[in-house]
């Protein structure tokens, strides 16, 4: 089996693929997708009753999609502001109590992941993201900002200056930095896996190459039997568009990353990471990166095209300018890896809702519950979506269950060709906006007007 990262080709042991479904089943639950939400979904419904009958039907493998491909941030991150969290709910009380529950879920990660002796090289170093140009640090600062009139301090969110910045991630052109301690960077194919392995011996069933191609009343159908539950979790992100009735729910965006060979004690001692830092800046076309825990720099960002019809293919997971921008970009930060081979390129599919704003739901009448939308995010909020889920499911009213991200409806994408008109105009305005930035040295107005038109 080729390895399709990095992460992949540095498991303890080479992916074994798991059986298909062998026929028509009952279960209580079916979850469709056995990434990071369906794995959570399914162990904390476990955990809460280990007599439930659950089954998890997958396409590929466990973690073959984001779940194993990621950068390893075990984030914080929401992909709305808390404003807007504030605005779509009603109440900056609301929007605070997500984010409180997205910073405890960094934590819980690593608590399962050592409770149940997943070695996902766990390391909660927290987040810098740089400040590189005076537009940059502006914007950190109202972001700062931000965090401050939503009441968090900073033990949650601070601004660093250039040289307590540079301490942390010695790149260059640094004149500042926000840090948080929320977020710990992992290897995702092993949590993935474990996670997977966990929940198998607590008695899910996993199906695997057994790709779903409809939901519907409570029924997941395959085409080698259908499962019959009282609910089927939909827990597809990036590959939701393959189910039928579900083409526009969120897009299919490609996200690529490199990696490096492992760097010498020289390297590292110019470069910083001491702790794992996860890090990026303030650009507006996503980079970011870790320190990985055998040594070398894993390093992705935005810029592959959205394809047309919400097309995935493997091909798409490898884009010859894209990974050759990220070098040029990773060579910019840090000259101490210019000359350091790239041992492995890599890419795929993450799940963008229109208004760029993740959900969890549960429809009892329709015997649907879904998770999603992370828009690359998802390692530590697909977590919280599980544990919010397995409540929901189970007819709990918590304060999970009261987080404002739950009975969210995104509107559907566009039909094409306005969704790829859409997405790839707004590659290239953020793009542009990069450029117009760093050659006038002002907030470039093109990426404020394209925010209004995702709804930020």
């Amino acid at each position: 089996m080729t390895a399709l990262s990095l992460w992949q080709d540095t498991l303890p042991s080479p992916v074994a693929a798991r059986p298909a479904l062998p026929g028509p089943r009952e279960a209580d639950i079916a979850i469709v997708g056995a990434g990071y939400t369906g794995l959570w979904t399914a162990y904390y419904l476990k955990k809460a009753d280990p007599m439930l009958r659950i089954v998890i039907l997958e396409a590929q493998y466990a973690g073959f999609g984001a779940s194993g491909r990621n950068g390893g941030w075990c984030s914080a991150i929401f992909p709305s502001s808390l404003s807007k969290v504030a605005k779509v709910a009603g109440s900056k009380d609301a929007a605070i109590a997500l984010q409180r529950a997205l910073n405890g879920t960094v934590d819980e990660v690593g608590a399962v992941a050592a409770a149940e002796n997943i070695d996902c090289q766990y390391a909660k170093g927290g987040t810098v993201v740089l400040a590189r140009s005076k537009v940059q640090l502006e914007r950190a600062k109202e972001e700062i900002a931000e965090f401050r009139e939503f009441g968090f301090g900073e033990e949650d969110h601070r601004l660093l200056s250039a040289d307590e910045a540079r301490s942390e991630v010695a790149a260059t052109d640094v004149l500042g930095a926000t840090y948080t301690p929320h977020c710990a960077a992992l290897h995702p194919a092993r949590l993935a896996r474990g996670l997977a392995d966990v929940v198998e011996r607590m008695g899910v069933e996993i199906y695997e190459g057994t790709p779903v191609t409809s939901i519907w009343n409570g029924e997941a159908r395959t085409p080698y039997g259908n499962v019959t539950a009282e609910t089927v979790v939909r827990a597809t992100e990036g590959y939701t568009t393959t189910i039928s009735g579900f083409k526009r729910t969120l897009a299919p965006v490609y996200s690529l990353m490199l990696a490096t060979e492992p760097l010498s004690d020289a390297q590292w001692a110019e470069i910083g990471l001491n702790n794992r830092q996860t890090f990026s800046d303030g650009r507006h076309l996503i980079i970011y990166g870790q320190r990985t825990a055998d040594g070398r720099l894993a390093f992705g960002g935005r810029g592959a095209p959205y394809h047309f019809g919400s097309s995935i293919k493997a091909e798409y997971d490898s884009h010859e300018r894209v990974h050759a921008e990220l070098k040029r970009v990773l060579d910019e930060l840090f000259p101490a890896v210019r000359e350091v081979k790239v041992s492995h390129h890599w890419g795929g599919a993450l799940g963008v809702p229109r208004d760029w704003f993740a959900s969890v739901g549960f429809d009892r009448a329709a015997k649907l519950a879904w998770a999603g939308g992370y828009v690359g995010d998802g390692v530590g909020a697909a977590n919280l979506a599980g544990r919010t889920l397995a409540d929901l499911i189970r007819g709990r009213r918590t304060e999970l269950t009261a987080l404002p991200w739950v009975g969210h409806r995104s509107p559907n994408w566009e039909i094409e060709p306005f969704r790829w008109i859409g997405a790839n105009l707004g590659l290239r305005v953020m793009d542009g906006a990069d450029a117009e930035e760093a050659r006038t040295g002002r907030p470039a107005r093109r990426a404020a007007l394209f925010g209004r038109f995702l709804g930020s």
